[in-house]
């Protein structure tokens, strides 16, 4: 499940993370290095299963845990409007 943006978001990665602009309505979103690292991820062509593998292999956290928040972030993403 390759991710993409709806056409009115814009990023800007930092060097806190990623900040997202809902052009739509002028919010602002900020993904920690943790949201960033999935995001970047997913709009590379990679699975959710491949966005778990690089929060386990980036941080210590263990899969159970990675899991839960990596399908939080994309359910969030979905909610939002953010994602296409």
């Amino acid at each position: 499940m390759a991710l993409r943006f709806a056409s009115d978001i814009t990023t800007a990665e930092t060097d806190y993370g990623t900040v997202l602009l809902d052009q739509r309505n002028g919010h602002y979103w900020e993904l920690n290095p943790t949201g960033t690292l999935v995001v970047r991820t997913l709009l590379e062509g990679g699975e959710e299963a491949d966005a778990v593998d690089a929060v386990i292999a980036e941080f210590d956290i263990d899969r159970s845990q990675a899991t839960q928040d990596v399908a939080a972030l994309i359910e969030s993403l979905r909610t939002s409007g953010l994602t296409a």
